[in-house]
């Protein structure tokens, strides 16, 4: 028995979501819910929103119990990149990629 959550499209850079993924992978619900609200990193904030809408959808859909959950997966994948350029010195143009996310979050129970 297992509960998905995904975030499509985030406008964040996976590399900057992948570390605070190495952070709970494997931690109960709890005490990633904890890690996620003290960590000063922006990947924190929406992260936390997947995290509760994964326990939600474990509670609703599959009837798990919310005290036996813990990240059993959680991952991350490059998104579509937005192209932009930004104008440089002597009719240069500069090319910023905008990078996006798509973020996956599997809760399981403890046997």
């Amino acid at each position: 028995m297992e509960a998905r959550a995904y975030l499509r499209y985030a406008r964040i850079a996976p590399r900057k979501v992948q570390i605070v993924l190495d952070l709970i992978r494997n931690k109960p619900v709890d005490e990633a819910m904890a890690i996620l609200k003290y960590t000063p990193k922006a990947a924190c904030e929406p992260l936390q929103k997947l995290l509760k809408s994964a326990v939600a959808n474990a509670e609703n859909n599959n009837n798990m119990d919310k005290n036996n959950l813990f990240v059993a997966e959680c991952f991350v994948t490059p998104g579509p990149t937005l192209k932009r350029i930004r104008p440089r010195a002597q009719g240069r143009a500069f090319s910023i990629k905008k990078r996006t996310s798509h973020m996956t979050l599997v809760l399981k129970e403890k046997e």
